[in-house]
């Protein structure tokens, strides 16, 4: 796995072999930050990245000059895992690694945040419950947006907060507004 753009572009960082996560693709995560980039000026903005799983997504955020990312992981080995990329990229001064539930994060940070990325296990029972959970919580400033990488693009045609969606390949991205 490597960094797709930035001042890191090019970095590789290779998760141990009894790592169990589903890292986002080189090719969607390029076309997410493509997008991104048109709605945000990085170095603004307050990051959230929820299940982190291997720390790809917090990686792009640092490459591209955000400077409060907090990335939430659950399983200590991959806690462990990014908060030593973190360190080995040269990064903790803008990025941080916690382990906790990223579902009980939710519910108890009184953090509000510019850009707030999901990517849960796609099986997780509560994904279709989490931009509400997100909005109804008040964790977006005014003009911030959830991002969610999911499986199956038509479960959110209707959702209210709907601001737009993406599918590259079997990856679905669905932003939401407050």
């Amino acid at each position: 796995m490597r960094v797709v753009s930035g001042t890191l572009k090019g970095r590789r960082f290779s998760p141990p072999e009894s790592f169990e996560a589903r890292p986002t693709t080189d090719f969607a995560k390029e076309n997410l930050f493509n997008i991104l980039c048109n709605f945000v000026n990085f170095d603004e903005v307050k990051v959230l990245d929820l299940f982190g799983g291997s720390g790809g997504i917090t990686y792009e955020f640092a490459s591209r000059g955000c400077t409060n990312i907090t990335c939430i992981e659950k399983d200590p080995r991959n806690q462990r895992f990014i908060a030593k990329t973190i360190a080995d990229f040269n990064i903790s001064n803008c990025a941080r690694c916690l382990r906790a539930d990223a579902l009980q994060y939710i519910t108890h940070t009184q953090e509000k945040y510019d850009i707030i990325f999901a990517d849960p296990p796609y099986s997780l029972p509560e994904v279709d419950s989490l931009p509400d959970n997100i909005i109804q919580k008040g964790l977006l400033s005014a003009d911030g947006f959830f991002v969610l990488e999911h499986s199956n693009t038509g479960r959110f045609a209707t959702h209210p907060n709907l601001w737009q969606a993406r599918t590259y390949g079997k990856v679905n991205f669905t932003f939401f507004r407050p």
